[in-house]
């Protein structure tokens, strides 16, 4: 049967009308929630959102958000919890989805750049500070539910109470939910995978900062490399030299001479070779700095088993090495994982950390809370997606984790093979922490991970661009792990078009 112009032309109409609210935003603000309330429910009218506190107010209004009901909620699922969120819904043309978004460190705040991200492209968006303010571990003591507030539970109460104020406004729940979300936003994501399965149909997972034990043992033993003796400091500026060095060497290990190294693994970079010959100078290292360097570049294991304790830094990182190495103290989040979590004692001294003793301790320390075990049997068998990134350059969380994790979690479930229809690792080459760095950085995950789970068409590559003062002047195909983007021999190196995913022979 043929179906009439008239029949279609109604149904586009349909499809493509602007989706309105069912009830006015203020009145949102009577909305009983269980274990919480609503705090505030106004609307705000489109550019005239300012970002709260004295940064926002000197910077002004963000003038190109749309119109939105902005809710606030603080949630209380126990006696001493205080979990304040943000529920962003667009006043129109609300696109029947919802974003939900990660923090980073300890969390401590809504983060509103990135809900402003969702909203501009049509979600309902919400954003938790974890149940604590402020971005240290001071949290964590004597607060053990707080501490599972943050580790997960924080994040299930906000999806749940945010899927009912979207229904509540709108008439109607989203038909698809997202978690978008990077460095502790994506052990956020992983979480979310592996304990509620449910709450999301696709997750974007970027650069996790997981196993969140083994990774702050890691990062203080970094730290420890170079800050516990004044003559193993590397001073910053003698980074961009090593950097240089280990691009000089390791570049050109894929066939292509471009500046960046495709897969670090392929790299063997000895520190020694930058040993000063005469006295110090900046163009090369004392005898103390080459084994610092050696430390940060290394990766820690027990003396006695051999156990790998955590991936360490790729050769590339270089550049970002003041994170953990640059001082005056190690990482701060590291340095109150074990003043707060682990020790409880706000007097502990970081230069008494041992990492063999300690990461022990730490391991039986609230793991369940804030590690996330690879078995997400549960997120696959529902039909969720996975999509998880990293920068081979990341100086903050090792790359290798992510490998690590992707390869257990599928090794669990049959291989990555049987596999590859609901997870994908997509690793960057010279980029940052989440984002920046010399290599093509900039790409989309939330579109690619719409079509994903909307389309079940799976992301084979994703193109990423790199930009200098605002002109993009390279672009790269990101490609599934294992396989990298490899050049077909002719063309410009900076187009993505010139390159194809493939598995690396090496």
């Amino acid at each position: 049967m043929r179906t009439s112009s008239t029949l279609l032309a109604g149904l586009f109409f349909l499809v493509t009308l602007p989706t309105t609210a069912a009830v006015t935003c203020e009145s949102l603000s009577s909305l009983k929630l269980p274990d919480g309330s609503i705090t505030s429910a106004q609307t705000v009218a489109a550019g005239t959102f300012k970002l709260p506190g004295a940064r926002g107010e000197q910077n002004g209004a963000v003038k190109n958000l749309p119109a939105f009901c902005r809710v606030a909620a603080t949630l209380t699922p126990t006696s001493d919890s205080d979990i304040k969120i943000e529920v962003w819904l667009p006043i129109s043309n609300w696109n029947r989805k919802y974003q939900a978004v990660g923090n980073g460190g300890w969390a401590g705040s809504i983060s509103y750049p990135e809900m402003m991200e969702a909203l501009q492209r049509g979600y309902a968006t919400s954003s938790t500070d974890t149940g604590h303010t402020g971005a240290t571990g001071s949290f964590a003591m004597g607060h053990p539910e707080k501490l599972i507030d943050f580790g997960y539970r924080a994040v299930h109460e906000m999806t749940v109470k945010s899927k009912s104020i979207i229904k509540e406004y709108y008439g109607s729940a989203p038909q698809y939910s997202y978690w978008n979300g990077c460095s502790t936003g994506g052990r956020q994501g992983l979480r979310e995978a592996q304990r509620f399965p449910g709450d999301f149909d696709g997750i974007i997972a970027g650069a996790a900062a997981n196993p969140r034990t083994r990774l702050a043992s890691w990062e203080l033993w970094v730290g420890q490399a170079t800050l516990k003796d004044s003559e193993s400091y590397i001073p910053k500026s003698k980074y961009p030299m090593v950097h240089q060095a280990v691009i000089a060497q390791c570049d050109e290990t894929d066939g292509l001479k471009d500046g960046l190294i495709q897969d670090p693994r392929q790299c063997r970079f000895d520190p020694k070779v930058l040993l000063c010959k005469a006295e110090d100078g900046p163009t090369c290292l004392t005898a103390p700095q080459v084994r610092a360097a050696t430390q940060v570049m290394g990766t820690p294991k027990n003396s006695k088993t051999g156990e790998e304790i955590y991936p360490g830094l790729e050769p590339g990182t270089e550049l970002g090495w003041s994170v953990m190495a640059g001082g005056p103290r190690p990482f701060s989040t590291a340095v109150d994982q074990f003043k707060y979590v682990v020790y409880k004692d706000p007097n502990w001294d970081w230069h008494n950390f041992d990492i063999e003793r300690d990461v022990v301790l730490a391991d039986k320390t609230d793991n369940d809370t804030i590690n996330v075990p690879p078995d997400l049997k549960g997120f696959k068998e529902r039909g969720g997606k996975l999509l998880m990134y990293h920068g081979w350059s990341d100086p903050n969380v090792a790359p290798r984790a992510s490998i690590n994790f992707y390869n257990t979690a599928v090794d669990k479930l049959g291989g990555p093979a049987k596999n590859e229809n609901w997870i994908r690792l997509f690793m960057e080459p010279g980029m940052g922490h989440c984002r920046g760095g010399e290599g093509p950085n900039t790409f989309d995950t939330v579109t690619a991970l719409e079509q994903w789970v909307e389309q079940k068409k799976a992301p084979d590559q994703m193109i990423a661009s790199h930009s200098t003062n605002g002109k993009v002047d390279r672009t790269r195909p990101l490609c599934p792990y294992p396989q990298i983007a490899t050049y077909k021999g002719s063309g410009s190196i900076d187009d993505a078009a010139n390159f194809q995913c493939k598995v690396n022979a090496h």
